[in-house]
């Protein structure tokens, strides 16, 4: 399997499709670059414009440092393959991201990971602390759901989507991290936050002193004025192209 796939349909594609594409290409290659991928496993998913029951997932065997625009996928809500194409896909993978995209109008993007720090905190009882700042900007929109197994059959699919409600950020016990936005920024800046403020917990309780919660009022106003969570417009307008410069530095062609 090469990194570039060529498809039939990519002349007719609309500009909508091709950026979403792009932008979904781009999460793929952050994530790599951060090191935040698992080899062939997790995904990145994204609704195309459009077509609300179409969605780009990645092929099947590609790394994540190797997808290009024009060679994810297109498939429908049951992981069917809707693109001319001969590639597979992880249909059991995608049923997390299919289970979200159904039930939330809003999740454009959906990003699934096991990051080390964040599987780590996930599997402690208490969770994500509030501890850091970082912490406390997530906390009033973090959501958690118990781990069943690595199959994920029909009846968890409704747990997952009660349990996530409207926030944006999930941790899965004892699995890893799901994260939702109407922007690719806003999905990858909550990851990142996600990751890191994880990061800094096991971190400080390696440390072998004891540990300073912060008060809950002080948490709640922080969750309340952070600008650094929800689909803030800096993220998009920002943050985002900032990032996309770091990829033609260190890892240009995901747009290709």
């Amino acid at each position: 399997m090469t990194a570039v796939l060529a498809r039939e349909n990519l002349g007719s594609m609309s500009d909508a499709e091709w950026q979403a594409r792009r932008e979904c290409a781009a999460l793929y290659r952050l994530v790599a670059l951060q090191g935040w991928d698992d080899l062939t496993f997790t995904h990145v998913s994204a609704r195309v414009p459009g077509e609300e029951e179409h969605f780009l997932i990645n092929p099947y065997g590609l790394f994540f440092d190797e997808i290009t625009a024009s060679c994810l996928v297109k498939i429908d809500v049951e992981g069917n393959i809707v693109d001319n194409t001969d590639v597979r896909i992880n249909r059991q993978g995608f049923l997390i991201h299919s289970t979200i995209h159904r039930a939330r109008a809003d999740a454009r993007f959906v990003m699934h990971l096991h990051t080390g720090p964040a599987c780590a905190v996930a599997a402690q009882e208490q969770g994500l602390l509030p501890i850091t700042q970082t912490a406390m900007t997530l906390l009033e929109d973090l959501a958690y759901h118990d781990y069943e197994g690595i199959d994920f059959l029909e009846d968890e699919r409704e747990r997952l989507v009660r349990n996530l409600g409207t926030r944006h950020t999930m941790l899965l016990r004892n699995h890893g991290t799901l994260t939702v936005g109407t922007t690719p920024a806003s999905t990858f800046v909550r990851s990142f936050n996600l990751n890191r403020a994880c990061d800094m917990q096991l971190r400080a309780q390696s440390g072998g002193q004891p540990i300073r919660l912060v008060a809950p009022e002080i948490v709640a106003m922080v969750g309340r004025e952070s600008n650094y969570k929800g689909d803030a417009e800096h993220l998009q307008t920002l943050v985002w192209p900032g990032l996309l410069r770091k990829l033609e530095r260190l890892a240009p062609g995901y747009d290709s």
